[in-house]
């Protein structure tokens, strides 16, 4: 199998459209974790991504007959560019599938290229069903984004070039996965080179399904599927890729997405360059295995993969980078309603500075403050920070894991109702678009009453909504079903700490 690849590879055709990118180093990174991190920048490539490589590898192999026909595929943003791009240039007629989640800088960029667009579904599969329609409808030749012998190769150049280029020590190659196209092709070409490298997959914890088929070793479809790093949201990992990645892929780390918050901000700092998030993975799994391993005077390379990010997403990043990076801490802090308490309690934080704080009067007994605070994860972590603060009698509440706490409760603090009784609480995401919220109020219906509600888009893939409702005791039972019917996903926090000390 790795003989065959590593043919293909050699021989592919990229060369045409696609530039050899540079492997730059990470120096503040480096010296923060103690190991050598360098990035292999595909994120220079024409459509800012690594995709046009196995795009054009892929077309450039079809029949004069295939091409004639013109193509189709289903992409979330960059194979599209890719395709797009490698169409043009062979003056192929394209049509590209993608979903309606899409962010808008890719769907632009596409239609620059001269490839017709196709809106679909809310996530690439559903965009995969609609373009495999338009094989039988109109026989357009299919170009999958991953799942092809010819695309693995295109994109296992980069694995060529990366082995060209950097010869001495290297210990892992930390490769974000979606499909597993990319991570094929670099497992194949290394693996039968230097096996000696370890090859390191990283995804995002809600889509993470190259991990969960190693683990069922088979192909396993994820029932959810996480959209913020929309360049890797796929269900199912690929049957060509899994195929290598069984056999040739060391390991397979997850992330959060505070994590992949934090490893944009990474990278900016190094390069002065800002990546999607699903380009980014490959440094958070770097930092990530650090941690865990404790290791020293180790060599990494990640790839950065793509750097096609709507801009006002930056906005979530940005609030999300300081947590991730573990230099924030959110709390819920009591203290007693009277004079001094305020003086008290900044006295007890000390130097730390504070990043936000939310205050209303509770009741004459005490009082609920909600604060932001830097921590440093080595030189003064969180738990010290809390540890302090319940020493000297402050009753603490970490709320930094909380996500109700982190996506709404901040900005709604001080909402206490005395007059509002049997209200249940849910929080919920859908995909974000024209008219999304009033389609998610037009299926919520009028069949309680709203009590709260909160909403919140910066930018995200994804609305997020938190919604408070009047429900009768003996009707509560009613309320999941209702909710299973709108199709959205949903969590209860009725429960949750933070909207009980805050809300509640």
């Amino acid at each position: 199998m790795l003989e065959t690849y590593v043919k293909k590879i050699l021989s592919s055709r990229v060369y045409d459209v696609a530039v050899e990118t540079p492997i730059h180093a990470a120096p503040f990174l480096s010296e923060r974790l103690g190991n050598t991190v360098l990035l292999k920048r595909e994120d220079l490539q024409p459509v800012f991504s690594f995709k046009i490589r196995g795009a054009y590898n892929k077309l450039a192999l079809l029949s004069d007959e295939q091409r004639a026909c013109g193509v189709v595929t289903a992409s979330a943003g960059n194979h599209a560019q890719g395709l797009a791009y490698a169409a043009r240039h062979l003056g192929v007629k394209a049509t590209i599938v993608m979903p309606c989640t899409t962010p808008e800088i890719k769907v632009r960029a596409v239609r620059a290229w001269g490839a017709k667009v196709v809106l679909h579904g809310d996530a690439f599969d559903e965009a995969l069903t609609f373009s495999q329609k338009l094989i039988k409808e109109k026989g357009l030749v299919y170009i999958h984004p991953f799942d092809d012998p010819d695309t693995i190769a295109g994109q296992g150049t980069i694995a060529m070039e990366i082995l060209r280029q950097h010869q001495g020590q290297l210990d892992a190659i930390f490769v974000p996965v979606g499909g597993g196209g990319l991570i094929a092709g670099i497992a194949a070409y290394v693996k039968y080179l230097r096996p000696d490298i370890r090859v390191i997959g990283v995804e995002p914890e809600d889509a993470a399904c190259l991990k969960a088929a190693m683990a069922a070793d088979e192909r396993v479809v994820l029932s959810q599927v996480g959209l913020f790093a929309d360049g890797v949201a796929v269900a199912q990992i690929g049957q060509h890729t899994f195929e290598v990645c069984r056999h040739y892929v060391d390991e397979v780390i997850t992330v959060t997405t505070d994590e992949m918050c934090a490893a944009i901000k990474d990278i900016y700092d190094d390069t002065r360059s800002i990546c999607e998030p699903a380009g980014c993975l490959g440094v958070a799994g770097i930092k990530k295995y650090v941690e865990r391993e404790n290791c020293s005077e180790k060599v990494f390379i990640a790839i950065d993969s793509g750097a096609n990010v709507n801009f006002d997403r930056l906005r979530h990043v940005a609030e999300r980078a300081e947590i991730g990076e573990k230099r924030e801490a959110l709390l819920a802090v009591t203290i007693p309603e009277k004079p001094g308490s305020f003086k008290a309690f900044c006295q007890a934080i000390g130097k730390r500075s504070i990043t936000e704080f939310n205050y209303r009067f509770h009741d004459n007994a005490e009082a609920h403050i909600f604060v932001g605070v830097q921590t440093h994860p080595d030189l003064d972590p969180r738990d010290v920070l809390v540890e302090t603060l319940q020493k000297q009698g402050f009753p603490v509440l970490d709320l930094t894991d909380n996500e109700l706490a982190k996506l709404h409760i901040r900005h709604m603090v001080g909402g206490h109702c005395e007059q509002v009784t049997d209200e249940v609480v849910y929080r919920f995401e859908f995909p974000e678009r024209p008219g999304a919220l009033f389609n998610f109020l037009n299926k919520l219906g009028a069949r309680w009453n709203i009590s709260m509600f909160h909403y919140r888009n910066h930018g995200a893939a994804y609305g997020r909504v938190v919604v408070g409702l009047q429900v009768a005791e003996a009707e509560r039972h009613k309320v999941p079903e209702t909710l299973d019917s709108i199709g959205y996903m949903y969590w209860d926090e009725t429960d949750n700490p933070a909207y009980r000390l805050y809300l509640a």
